[in-house]
């Protein structure tokens, strides 16, 4: 029986697009972008709680988080409430994104955007370097230690900031070893899907000196927040919590801004 990742991961295979024409497609459009898209990492480097807001319509583990969304309105109330960066969900059958939804985004806020998907192949770093993306994520558990350091490489080579995603101090040592200067801890296992807030305190510690830290999913309160910042963690990427909140702005700047009494 395959694990929710191994499905996903099934999927996304099955869906690339790996013909030579859609390569030189994007590659000529990518070509025609003079401008730089602006630095995920500049931003997460600011002073202040950083948070990674993210547009998500639904999740595997979660269903259906918010009906009838317009991904560039969401992005833009984040982006007035103080974001640091907008991530984007572009998966499709599991979580109901789009490169579209990406694009939408890209060209309507000036923070930089994030392409949240099970990145396997270099056709779909080029998709989003088409799309506006700034930075794309890398998940160590989806990839061979080749696969993720080519990536990487590819990355830069397109000027996008891969953040790279662990779950375990195996993962972490795998993601150092490549050269991840942008390191996320993901508290949900991808497999089963169970959150713990723990594992991000856990692994800090084993981050390397100068990497920016990210902690992932599981954080709905500005306790988790606090903590998780006393933790040592620079920025935070907030999705499911946010999306499910009647006011996502008005939540936004709550975690933003408060503190615990």
């Amino acid at each position: 029986m395959h694990s929710v990742l191994e499905n996903i991961l099934e999927t996304t295979r099955a869906e690339l697009d790996l013909s030579v024409s859609y390569r030189e497609k994007l590659e000529t459009y990518v070509e025609s972008m003079t401008a730089l898209p602006p630095s995920f990492a500049n931003s997460l480097r600011e002073p202040g709680r950083r948070i990674i807001s993210e547009v998500k319509r639904k999740s595997p583990s979660e269903g259906q988080l918010r009906t009838a969304i317009v991904p560039q309105d969401i992005a833009r109330t984040y982006e007035q409430c103080g974001a640091a960066a907008i991530s984007v969900l572009t998966e499709s059958s599991h979580f109901g994104g789009s490169l579209d939804d990406l694009s939408q985004v890209s060209s309507k806020v000036a923070l930089p955007c994030l392409r949240k998907d099970f990145i396997v192949h270099d056709i779909q770093v080029l998709e989003a370097r088409a799309a506006g993306a700034s930075a794309f994520l890398l998940i160590v558990a989806a990839l061979k230690d080749h696969e993720l350091r080519q990536l990487l490489i590819t990355g830069e080579r397109l000027g996008l900031s891969p953040l790279v995603e662990v779950h375990t101090a195996d993962e972490l040592r795998r993601a150092e070893q490549a050269g991840a200067s942008i390191i996320g801890v993901n508290n949900r296992n991808l497999n089963s899907l169970q959150i713990d807030l723990s594992v991000a305190q856990a692994l800090r510690k084993f981050i390397p000196k100068g990497a920016i830290a990210i902690a992932e999913s599981g954080i709905h309160t500005v306790d988790d927040l606090q903590m998780l910042e006393d933790s040592g963690y620079n920025a935070f990427l907030i999705g499911s919590s946010l999306m499910k909140a009647r006011d996502p702005g008005k939540h936004l700047q709550e975690l933003i801004s408060q503190r615990p009494t």
